[in-house]
């Protein structure tokens, strides 16, 4: 077997791990958000909930996610380092990191009523005093955000996938175990008006919980892998700290002021009734998906990324750039079509019962049809950002960034009169069109040029295709509806897996005929591995 061979298929057994692993959680994910939308529809307690989980949140997904400034930083200096240079480093960055998030933490609980203010000056008086406390209870997990991120990509770099990629499921279960205890002691009382603050309490500490959960595992993972254990170290000179330091501290100003758009979003939607609740399910939906293929195609290209960042390499480099940027194409732009033609059946399906109502069904399909059409370029902008991690600058995604911030605010501005929630999403999307264009044409200069003729060809022919998959669907999806009454959960569910599957066959059916060889040898060999 040639060396091509060996890691073409090292890349397929990783990312199927990769993709088991993050579907388990994911699904977990889902139930937590279906018993949530159970118990208290878009009511206060959850809508307070979105915004205390602001801060928190945006700090786990910034220092805590797998493909997060952390997880990168780690693993391009490890996978150029030998294993017995790791447990210091890894220990060394836990400390540092863990004593300047530490006064995050108390910071947030000394001044939760002035970051809710901040967060969201729109709120009432009731629902801002649940998120005050939601927020002090949540503030460790700024310390937690930070480990967690350090042992993603210690794990990673030690070539261990499963756990990172499916140890975020502990918050869901920490969160339905606790719901499920409050609905056990209320029975069906629980969106009662008397009972608010006490359900708001129940999420917060479900939350807690689980990222403590998800960080203790990932210590004794390390333990046993010989990367490190609960050990201060405070050797700050040595090299290899200066080297996670140099992408770390860019890359996670980078990654933040993509949070910060997020935060405005956040900012003009507390001026909206449950359009915070609205936004948080519809974002969920489009996340499930995004978030196994997210990990399934960045994962493992990260490590290699960065083993081909020398001059030398920049051929094979431009090669595996247009393998992460085809596979982006041919699983997020069907999948995107196919989720806008069926997105009131789909929320419906997933979230309609008890306190969550017809109402709401539509509110939230009305978001979920904005998220998905960002879909492609919110994971392509993440494939060309990690490129430039691995060549070893932080710098250019983060002046992206910056100038990014001022695009999404007056984005906002514009959008959310005509078009309300769904419109603070579709600035979103705008953002994330201009950040790829800008950072493919940044790279272009930097690797000496790119081929674009010769991507351009598939990546439209794969948009046309999906074009006609969504339509196929929606037709599909109407009849169904206009046959039978979709009121059913087994016709929802009928009408779903009909025109999603007819929708998806049709595009498989225009896309084999693109001839595209990076595709067709990743699906030969994910079938062979999971046919074992």
């Amino acid at each position: 077997m040639t060396e091509k061979e060996k890691a073409s298929r090292s890349l397929t057994g990783i990312a199927g791990i990769v993709a088991m692993a993050t579907l388990i959680s994911k699904i977990f994910g889902l139930l937590r958000q279906q018993a949530i939308a159970a118990a208290f529809g878009v009511g206060m307690a959850v809508d307070a909930y979105n915004y205390a989980y602001v801060i928190p949140g945006f700090l786990l997904v910034l220092l805590g996610g797998i493909n997060g400034p952390f997880h990168s930083a780690i693993v391009s200096v490890l996978a150029k380092r030998e294993k017995s240079e790791a447990a210091p480093l890894v220990e060394t960055m836990a400390t540092m990191v863990g004593g300047m998030l530490l006064v995050v933490s108390l910071g947030l609980v000394l001044a939760a009523g002035f970051f809710i203010d901040l967060v969201a000056p729109g709120l009432s008086q009731e629902v801002r005093a649940i998120a005050i406390q939601q927020l002090q209870i949540m503030a460790p997990m700024a310390v937690l955000a930070g480990l967690i991120g350090i042992g993603f990509g210690t794990l990673n770099a030690a070539d261990m996938y499963w756990l990172p990629s499916v140890s975020p499921l502990f918050s869901s279960i920490t969160v339905i175990g606790g719901l499920g205890i409050l609905v056990w002691q209320l029975g069906g009382q629980v969106n009662a008006p008397q009972y608010v603050q006490l359900g708001g309490t129940v999420l917060a500490w479900g939350t807690l919980l689980g990222a403590i959960l998800q960080w203790l595992v990932q210590v004794f993972a390390q333990w046993r892998a010989g990367m490190g254990t609960l050990r201060w170290r405070f050797d700050w000179r040595q090299p290899g700290v200066k080297q996670v330091l140099q992408v770390m501290g860019p890359a996670t100003l980078s990654s933040g002021m993509l949070q910060i758009n997020l935060y405005t979003d956040l900012f003009f939607a507390s001026y909206i009734p449950q359009a915070a609740a609205a936004m948080n399910y519809a974002g969920l939906l489009m996340q499930m998906p995004l978030g196994i293929i997210s990990n399934v195609i960045l994962v493992p290209l990260l490590p290699i990324f960065s083993r081909l960042a020398a001059p030398e390499n920049w051929s094979e480099l431009k090669g595996r750039i247009r393998q992460g940027l085809l596979l982006t194409a041919v699983t997020m732009l069907p999948l995107s079509a196919v989720m806008i033609a069926l997105a009131v059946p789909i929320v419906r399906l997933v979230y309609e019962r008890y306190a969550f109502n017809q109402q709401a069904s539509q509110l939230v399909a009305s978001v979920l049809i904005a998220s998905s059409i960002g879909m492609f370029v919110y994971l392509g902008r993440d494939v060309l950002v990690r490129v430039f991690y691995a060549l070893g600058d932080g710098e250019t995604p983060f002046r992206i960034s910056i100038i990014n911030i001022l695009i999404n605010a007056v984005l906002d501005y514009f959008l959310v009169k005509p078009f309300g929630a769904p419109g603070l999403v579709l600035a979103t999307v705008g953002v994330n069109l201009i950040s790829m264009v800008a950072l493919l044409w940044l790279l272009n200069r930097k690797l000496h040029g790119l081929p674009w003729r010769e991507w351009s060809t598939p990546f439209l022919g794969l948009a046309g295709s999906s074009a006609i998959a969504g339509l196929v669907s929606w037709g599909i999806s109407w009849s169904i509806q206009y046959l039978w009454n979709a009121n059913s959960i087994l016709i929802q569910l009928l009408q779903l897996v009909v025109a999603g599957s007819i929708g998806l066959g049709v595009f498989a059916l225009f896309a084999v005929r693109l001839n595209v060889p990076e595709v067709e040898i990743f699906v030969t060999r994910l079938r062979q591995r999971f046919s074992r």
